[in-house]
């Protein structure tokens, strides 16, 4: 091999490696960037990972808002009617926040079972359910439609 050949292919072979490293470098970044989403039968099937930002949704279960008086507090059931998951969340509110509608909340999930959420996110209107809410639940065995069934009884019945 003659020299001119060897420092082509050192300088290929380096261009290579700094191309890996920097791919590898850009994947670890956008790791701890990534925002799963988690059904509230997920999370209490085990399946969400604890202190690690996560988006869970469903609807938030009737009678279960409760405000602090003196503070932005407020803690909240969000379920999908197969399981539960207690939120509590420290700031102002969307608009559309209601009981019996539905929300995607954006947090971490504490070793205790409690979401502690960042961002609540509530739906724009009474026939919208945020797609990956719906997607969770047709992976569990149910449709969109028996939800809206039931959110209109438990709407009806206040």
């Amino acid at each position: 091999m003659t020299p001119k050949r060897k420092q082509k292919l050192f300088v290929i072979l380096g261009l290579v490696s700094l191309a890996a490293v920097a791919v590898g470098l850009t994947l670890y970044a956008l790791r701890s960037n990534i925002n799963l989403f988690f059904s509230p039968v997920e999370i209490a099937e085990g399946n969400a990972p604890f202190e690690r930002q996560i988006r869970a949704g469903g609807m938030v279960k009737e009678g279960t808002v409760a405000r602090d008086p003196e503070s932005l507090n407020v803690e909240f059931t969000v379920t999908d009617y197969v399981g539960d998951l207690d939120v509590y969340f420290s700031g102002i509110l969307p608009d559309l926040f209601r009981e019996g509608q539905g929300v995607v909340v954006v947090g971490e999930l504490q070793e205790n079972g409690r979401f502690r959420a960042d961002q609540v996110l509530a739906r724009h209107d009474e026939n919208y359910m945020p797609p990956e809410v719906a997607e969770a639940l047709e992976e569990a065995g149910y449709k969109p439609s028996d939800y809206a069934e039931q959110a209109a009884e438990s709407a009806a019945g206040t």
